[in-house]
């Protein structure tokens, strides 16, 4: 699982993702207790959207960031990429899927020009991909001078007394949901050992620095597991 690096680890997490992609949204509101649409809301309010503008959901799975930005600026011209197109698929037959443009894509090889978006969010994505250093400087080169970078992450368990409960949620629940509603156990075993193997906040944090950004900030939630971080494009 996260073993794989390069080609692999691109090709496991993009078949595995493709296998769920019809429970995804389910099982997404079940792990978070209903919580992640309230981050990715607050998220995309930091990101302040605006009319005319060209905005990014990286990593977009059926799109939730892409309508979350469609909602709160419905005037803006929103794309949606992703690297399975299984996930795509259910995007588009969601409600307002039309207003939204889809497109095939890997976060480590961008194909848009530089300089193309006003604003980029991306919902569980950075966790995921073969290169962290990469996939920053992809969309730092996407973006426009000034513009906006947001990302929605899980993030290690901190120390302390909640930590084995966190660790037992991780490892034991929801591994279990994953089989139970999906049928896909292995998927919902990746997510605990990939998120315990991801950086922290701290450090990715430090990681959207040394990629060019600014004005780097972050805020924790569900009990430190999942952090939300904002920054900008250098002028």
């Amino acid at each position: 699982m996260t073993h794989l690096t390069g080609e692999q680890h691109s090709t496991y997490v993009s078949a595995m993702f493709g296998r769920i992609a019809r429970r995804y949204d389910l099982l997404n509101r079940l792990m978070t207790l209903g919580q992640d649409g309230s981050w990715r809301r607050d998220l995309v309010r930091r990101l302040a959207p605006q009319p005319g503008e060209r905005l990014l959901d990286l990593g977009t799975g059926t799109g939730d960031l892409a309508f979350e930005f469609l909602r709160q600026c419905p005037q803006a011209r929103i794309v949606a990429a992703d690297f399975t197109p299984a996930m795509l698929a259910v995007g588009r037959e969601r409600a307002r899927g039309r207003r939204v443009a889809w497109v095939v894509a890997d976060a480590l090889h961008l194909p848009f020009r530089a300089g193309t978006f006003d604003a980029l969010a991306s919902g569980f994505l950075l966790r995921n991909v073969a290169d962290l250093d990469g996939a920053l400087a992809e969309q730092v080169r996407a973006l426009r001078p000034s513009g906006r970078l947001g990302c929605l992450d899980t993030t290690p368990p901190q120390r302390g007394w909640l930590q084995p409960i966190l660790r037992f949620h991780l490892r034991f629940v929801i591994p279990r949901l994953g089989r139970w509603l999906a049928g896909d156990a292995e998927a919902y075993n990746y997510l605990p050992e990939s998120t315990e193997k991801f950086q922290t906040a701290e450090a990715l944090a430090s990681s959207m620095e040394h990629a060019g950004l600014r004005s780097v900030h972050f805020l924790r939630r569900m009990l430190g597991t999942i952090a939300l971080h904002w920054a900008v494009s250098q002028p």
